[in-house]
């Protein structure tokens, strides 16, 4: 199940997405693996309309978002052998939104991952950019190559099983 041919990319606010690096697309909503993770299997699922804010969504891409999230969770969780995971929505540059446009975290969590459990929410600030910011956590944390984005896909897609190129418009 490799990435479409046509099209090369899905934006994502002001970023463009390679579809090499998207495992999931749906009618309202696609998932790409990151560009500086938190942890290993740390996954984004966005909106296929570029929207900033969460309350701005109609409910059709709240819904779809969400069953999206909760699919994409339960793949994640299993492939990193994860024991919880942290979902979570920055709405928001005061909350922590570094890209304006509706993204889900996906985290996928193990017993004494960080000191303190909600470390996590410092970690998190920052870590789907995809353009360079002034914040300190996303210069700890180095970029991760296009191959390995794209093989981590790959394995994800996999997973999924429904890769479905008819979606990408």
């Amino acid at each position: 199940m490799s990435a479409p041919a046509g099209k090369a990319f899905v934006r994502f606010g002001p970023n463009a997405i390679p579809l090499k690096q998207m495992f999931l697309i749906s009618k309202l909503s696609f998932a790409f693996v990151n560009l500086k993770p938190v942890r290993p299997g740390h996954v984004l699922i966005a909106t296929r309309r570029d929207v900033a804010r969460f309350n701005d969504l109609t409910s059709e891409e709240v819904s779809d978002l969400l069953v999206q999230g909760q699919r994409v969770s339960k793949v994640i969780e299993r492939v990193y052998k994860a024991s919880s995971l942290t979902l979570a929505i920055q709405d928001g540059a005061a909350a922590g939104q570094t890209v304006p446009h509706v993204h889900l975290h996906v985290i996928p969590r193990h017993m004494g991952d960080f000191a303190s459990n909600d470390d996590i929410y410092s970690k998190l600030e920052g870590a789907d950019n995809r353009v360079a910011t002034s914040h300190v956590d996303n210069e700890e944390r180095t970029p991760r190559s296009a191959e390995d984005m794209a093989a981590e896909a790959e394995l994800l897609r996999k997973e999924i099983g429904d890769w479905n190129e008819a979606e990408v418009v």
